[in-house]
């Protein structure tokens, strides 16, 4: 088997554990989602030094870290990084269990019109006008959606903005994706531990000797593992077939949400997830073109 073969596994299971990932948050839905992103972030941790320990790079992580924390513009990004990763999973775990799989599904699908977007703002990037009539489909899908139902997707927003802000901030803070997750969750897990110590001490935490305390610590394996699938992945594959994997993800949550969660699939979601299609259709395309050139 090749490398590209095996590069396309590795993606491919990574996205697609992630698109199962509303089955594992519905398990624990009964924990506040606060709580559950204190535990994803300490456990995540806990997972990913005991991971960089067995494969032997610790050595490596901390000429990392001292590197970042040295370089006061890098540790800057890194932290903004956590924030906005924090923000995004926390988001995402209240969608999945306030029954917004659906709303989860159609931030994921935006998120790459998104970045497209903040690459021209902030990266000056040059768009194609098939780019601005891809974002132009997207743009009018959800402005179709807060119409007709009176409000705005808030939670398909943040996801998207959250996501691609992190994917702008990681461009600006090239980081190797195992130590990024780790040094990330090293920055948030002191407020998280804390919050956590005072849940158990008020007598109100989720954490103990149970199945739920069980899958609280599980949280931080969910987490890395997909991540660095991804990483094996993405390392072996173009560029543009990444971009086409993505979107495993969302529509495995979308079909979570509708066949599983039973959550309302009504016209006005057709319209908009067809048009929102329509833009990602159109930004592929583009990319493929683009990748074939060069």
């Amino acid at each position: 088997m090749n490398e590209e073969r095996i590069g396309i596994l590795y993606a491919a299971f990574a996205y697609i554990l992630w698109g199962f990932l509303p089955l594992y948050w519905k398990i624990v839905e009964h924990v506040p989602p606060w709580e559950i992103l204190a535990h994803r972030m300490l456990w995540s941790l806990v997972f990913m030094i005991f991971f960089i320990l067995v494969i032997r790079r610790w050595h490596l992580f901390l000429k990392e870290c001292r590197l970042i924390f040295t370089d006061w513009k890098t540790a800057v990004g890194i932290s903004l990084a956590a924030i906005v990763i924090s923000i995004n999973w926390v988001t995402y775990i209240w969608a999945v269990n306030s029954d917004r799989v659906l709303d989860a599904s159609l931030g994921y699908y935006i998120n790459p019109l998104i970045s497209i977007l903040f690459g021209l703002i902030f990266l000056k990037e040059r768009f194609s006008k098939l780019q601005w009539v891809a974002i132009t489909f997207a743009l009018t899908g959800v402005l179709y959606m807060t119409y007709h139902f009176g409000e705005v997707p808030w939670a398909a927003i943040i996801l998207a903005m959250s996501f691609a802000i992190y994917g702008l901030l990681k461009k600006v803070v090239q980081l190797n994706a195992i130590f990024g997750l780790a040094i990330e969750t090293l920055i948030i897990t002191p407020l998280a531990l804390i919050y956590i110590i005072h849940l158990e001490w008020i007598q109100v935490g989720a954490l103990s000797l149970s199945w739920t305390g069980l899958l609280l610590v599980g949280t931080g394996v969910v987490t890395a593992v997909p991540l660095l699938l991804f990483a094996q992945g993405a390392k072996r594959i173009p560029l543009s077939l990444v971009g086409f994997l993505q979107y495993f993800a969302p529509t495995i949550m979308l079909l979570l949400g509708v066949f599983l969660f039973e959550e309302p699939f009504t016209t006005v979601h057709a319209i908009t997830f067809t048009l929102i299609w329509i833009g990602l259709i159109l930004y592929s395309y583009e990319r493929v073109k683009v990748s074939q050139k060069v």
